[in-house]
C-alpha cells in the first residue's frame, strides 16, 4: 500500500505530510469544509493536484490529517492498493424518498460479492436516517463482511451535508466504498468516552429516530429540566448533552445526538433509532475522558491485528469537538500513540459513526465516539 497525503486552507499551496509520488489508480478520499466543496474552482484545483479517476468527496464539522485537526481546509489522502482493490458505488437518499432501508439494499445488491471483505460507507448527514441505512445495507450480508463509516458533517451549522464520487459534491449522496483481497487486513473499533447521568428513565413512545414520550412525560420538556438554563441554546447545546439509550434486549448502550427539536411537538428528533422501551440517561462528558475513549478504540483496534495498520481512517463526533475545543488534538495523539508510528492518520469530525460493537461484526450507527477502521494489505 502507498499513500500519499496533503491538506489546504487559506488558499495557500498544498502542504504535503507524505512523499509527492505518482500513484497508480489510487482511491483518493477528500474530506473537506463544505463551503470549499461547493467553489468549483477548488474542484478543479482538487483534480489538478491529483489527476486520478476514483476521487470520493465528504464535507465534514472539521478534517483530520494526520495529528492535526483542521478547520475550514481540504483534505486529501490517495491509496494506491498493491495487493488488493476496490469498487465504489454510489446512490441518493432523496432519489429513494428518505427511505434509508431502500438505498441501503440497493446499495449492497449492486456491490460485486466475489472476495468482498470489507464495506466502508461515507453518507451524506442531513436527510438520512443511518440506522435505516444500515438496517438495508446488512439486511442480506454475508457475516464475515464488516461495515464501518460515518456521516458527513456542516462544521456545527447542520445546514447541509455533501458527498460524492467523481462529480461535483451534493446533497443526499451516499457512497459505499468495497474492499477486495486475500491478504488485505481490516479491523476497527468505537469508543466514547462519556458519562451517564441522572436516573435511569424509559422511552415510553418514539417512532424511529423521532423521540417524544420518556417516562409519560413529554421528552423535550423533561430534557430542557435537566438542561436549566442552558434549554435557551437548544438545538446546539444537544450535542454537548447527548442520549445514553439501551434497546430492550440488549446489553450494549448507544449513544444518540439530538439534530434537532420540536416545540410543537414537544418530541426531538436524534441522529438514530430510538426503539420504544429502551432504556435511557442523560450524558455528559470531560476533555480527559474523550481522550481516553479515543486511546481504548485505537486499542481495542489493533487487538489481534497481525500486521501494523498501514491507513487509519479516524470518524469523530462534531460534540467530541465541540468539548474538546482547544485541546480537540489530544484525542488524535491518542489514537497515534496505540498506532503504529508510520500508520497514516485520515479522517473527519461527523454527524454520525458506523461500526460494530468489539467483537461482532454488525454494524450499529453511534453518536459521540471516536471510530477507527484500520487497513494494511
Amino acid at each position: 500500500m502507498k499513500i500519499v497525503q496533503a491538506f489546504k486552507k487559506d488558499n495557500i499551496s498544498w502542504n504535503y505530510l507524505t512523499d509527492k509520488i505518482t500513484l497508480k489508480n489510487p482511491l483518493v478520499l477528500v474530506f473537506a469544509n463544505r463551503l470549499l466543496l461547493e467553489d468549483d474552482l477548488f474542484l478543479k484545483d482538487i483534480k489538478r493536484e491529483f489527476p486520478y479517476e476514483h476521487i470520493v468527496y465528504g464535507s465534514t464539522a472539521g478534517e483530520i490529517a494526520n495529528i492535526n485537526v483542521l478547520d475550514d481546509s481540504a483534505t486529501v489522502t490517495a491509496i494506491e492498493f498493491e495487493r488488493s482493490s476496490f469498487v465504489i458505488k454510489t446512490g441518493n437518499i432523496l432519489d429513494y424518498n428518505k427511505d434509508g432501508v431502500a438505498l441501503g439494499k440497493s446499495l449492497y445488491s449492486s456491490m460485486p460479492k466475489d472476495n468482498l471483505k470489507h464495506l466502508f460507507v461515507l453518507s451524506e448527514g442531513s436527510f438520512i436516517n443511518g440506522s435505516s441505512l444500515i438496517n438495508g445495507l446488512e439486511e442480506a450480508i454475508d457475516s464475515n463482511i464488516s461495515i464501518t463509516g460515518g456521516m458527513c458533517g456542516d462544521d456545527a451549522k447542520f445546514e447541509k451535508t455533501l458527498a460524492s464520487y467523481n462529480e461535483n459534491p451534493k446533497e443526499g449522496e451516499v457512497i459505499l466504498i468495497g474492499f477486495y483481497g486475500e491478504t488485505l487486513e481490516i479491523s476497527f473499533a468505537s469508543y466514547g468516552g462519556w458519562q451517564p447521568f441522572g436516573p435511569e428513565r424509559i422511552i415510553t413512545r418514539s417512532e424511529a429516530n423521532v423521540l417524544y414520550e420518556i417516562d409519560g412525560q413529554p421528552a423535550l420538556e423533561l430534557y430542557k429540566k435537566y438542561l436549566g438554563e442552558k434549554a435557551s441554546e437548544l438545538p446546539q447545546a444537544s450535542l454537548l448533552y447527548p442520549l445514553n439509550v439501551t434497546p430492550p434486549g440488549k446489553e450494549d448502550a448507544l449513544v444518540r445526538t439530538i439534530l434537532n427539536i420540536d416545540n410543537d411537538s414537544q418530541s426531538m428528533i436524534l441522529a438514530g433509532d430510538v426503539p420504544l422501551n429502551s432504556k435511557v440517561q442523560l450524558m455528559m462528558a470531560s476533555v480527559d475522558g474523550i481522550a481516553e475513549g479515543a486511546s481504548l478504540a485505537a486499542q481495542y483496534a489493533m487487538k489481534n491485528r497481525v500486521a501494523k495498520p498501514s491507513l487509519a481512517i479516524l470518524i469523530s463526533c462534531v460534540g467530541r469537538k465541540l468539548v474538546m475545543d482547544q485541546r480537540v488534538e489530544e484525542e488524535i495523539e491518542e489514537v497515534k500513540s496505540i498506532l503504529d508510528s508510520e500508520t497514516v492518520l485520515t479522517g473527519f469530525y461527523s454527524y454520525g459513526e458506523m461500526a460494530p460493537f468489539f467483537a461482532s461484526t454488525r454494524c450499529q450507527l453511534h453518536n459521540q465516539t471516536m471510530t477507527l477502521t484500520l487497513l494494511s494489505e
